[in-house]
């Protein structure tokens, strides 16, 4: 032991050589290292991951010590280590990055090395002395890195989408809300930026709740690809230096750990070498993105102005908008929603390219597939959540405003067209961008049809309403 600025130190050794650890981590010389070699994001694991490792680590002392492979002196107590870590002990003791090289093998021995000091502490010894409890001999009997980080991996991403998919619940029924609080306010639609039709207001928000809708439920149809895991599988899949009991066991005793229905793959070789599971995750993550940056897109636009904009509806003032411009509110929820998106996206080609890297019978790069999939899984939460709570539910519409922009539009003229014909109507329309008046003035007036046809025909849930347009 060696002593250096009034910290204590042990002495570890590994394949490398030896290295100094402080006396009391429950970490050893393999986190040290990792630590010492992957100086990346400044960043440590999730506690979300860490719970997920705990977890599986937990199930696989409970098979071994039930097929005989482990004494239950050993097993219990570091089952007990990894029930406070489950709990949200010892989280300053995982210290390595969460991106590394080696294919997580760092992550592994960071909660290896964990458990083993900490249930060598139960045990009455010294952190350190393995003699008691060994990290590799003990803890990560009948596992492997390759097993064991992809299984913790797909338990955090169902997790973490847990809180997603409340939140895009929570918008749709905002979205329905205000579908339900607009049904009446008819506006112009756009399209290409130019107007085109009439549109009620509630139906462009009904339509925005149907795509979160949809993102919610392409989401959770995917997740069921997570909870098929390949523990037992070892470095390969071919199950090596694992327990033909424990290999047959392990999952449904990680299934009663966490509560959820975790199945063993079919076949843990094609389980262990492709990941694609996770490209599928983040493509559905990166879609739901995409629909709500459109939404936030419409939201700017319809609030633009707002004396010189469109100026359609009102979103919630959240915080001056400008250093320079007295009283400029700019749509900061709608932008940060868009750069949540951008974010997502970003991060989907990070875990394409990963995905693809995989060679022969593993893929390295499972590290920053997690670092980036569960950025994505929390921002988009987050940003759904400051969405619904800042934007969405103070939004209100200026009836007024859209009306206007209504008798300013030629785009009615085309529910004229099945009545008066398409050449009469666009020479009514041309004759209303120059003289300023009403389409429906200048078909009166034109005598092509009565005041009360018109009326009716224009009426608001004619235009707005598939199949009555001509009734």
């Amino acid at each position: 032991m060696t002593e250096n600025n009034t910290i204590q130190y042990r002495q570890e050794s590994d394949s490398i050589g030896v290295h100094d650890v402080p006396q009391s981590a429950y970490y050893g010389v393999q986190s040290l290292r990792a630590y010492e070699n992957f100086p990346i994001t400044g960043q440590v694991l999730r506690p979300e991951f860490i719970k997920s490792l705990a977890q599986v680590k937990k199930a696989s002392a409970t098979a071994n010590e039930r097929v005989g492979q482990l004494n239950s002196e050993l097993a219990q107590a570091m089952i007990q280590a990894c029930d406070e870590i489950i709990d949200g002990q010892w989280q300053d003791q995982f210290i390595v990055d969460p991106i590394q090289g080696g294919a997580g093998t760092s992550m592994n021995m960071n909660i290896n090395e964990v458990v083993a000091n900490r249930a060598i502490d139960i045990l009455g010894g010294q952190p350190g002395d393995y003699t008691i409890v060994h990290p590799n001999d003990h803890v990560n009997e009948g596992q492997s890195t390759n097993d064991v980080i992809p299984t913790a991996g797909k338990i955090t991403v169902y997790q973490l989408s847990q809180g997603l998919l409340t939140a895009l619940d929570r918008l749709n029924e905002a979205l329905e809300a205000k579908a339900e609080a607009f049904n009446d306010v008819l506006k112009m639609g756009r399209t290409q930026m130019q107007d085109a039709i009439p549109i009620r207001l509630g139906q462009e928000f009904k339509a925005y709740a149907i795509a979160v809708k949809r993102s919610q439920q392409r989401l959770e149809h995917i997740l069921e690809e997570m909870l098929v895991v390949n523990m037992g599988g070892t470095a390969i899949g071919t199950g090596l230096n694992a327990d033909f009991n424990y290999f047959n066991e392990v999952v449904d005793d990680l299934a009663k750990i966490t509560g959820l229905p975790l199945t063993q793959a079919a076949d843990l070789i094609d389980g262990t070498q492709h990941i694609d599971c996770f490209a599928a995750v983040s493509g559905v993550l990166k879609t739901s993105a995409l629909s709500l940056s459109k939404i936030a897109n419409d939201l700017r636009l319809l609030s633009s102005g707002p004396r010189t904009g469109f100026n359609e509806i009102n979103l919630p003032k959240m915080q001056n908008g400008s250093s320079i411009m007295p009283g400029k509110v700019n749509p900061v929820i709608p932008e940060v929603v868009n750069q949540v998106a951008f974010r997502v996206v970003g991060n989907d080609t990070t875990i394409s390219m990963a995905v693809e890297a995989g060679q022969l019978e593993l893929n390295a790069f499972e590290p920053v597939i997690f670092y980036s999939l569960f950025e994505s899984i929390t921002i988009l939460e987050h940003g759904i959540d400051t969405f619904i709570d800042n934007c969405i539910q103070g939004i209100t519409a200026n009836e007024d405003r859209c009306q206007e922009l209504i008798d300013a539009s030629v785009g009615t003229i085309t529910a004229l067209v099945p009545h008066i014909g398409y050449q009469k109507a666009a020479d009514i329309a041309k004759e209303a961008l120059v003289s300023g008046n009403r389409v429906q003035d200048l078909v009166v007036q034109a005598g092509l049809l009565s005041q009360a046809e018109v009326e009716s025909i224009m009426a608001a849930n004619k235009m707005t309403t598939p199949g009555i347009c001509k009734a």
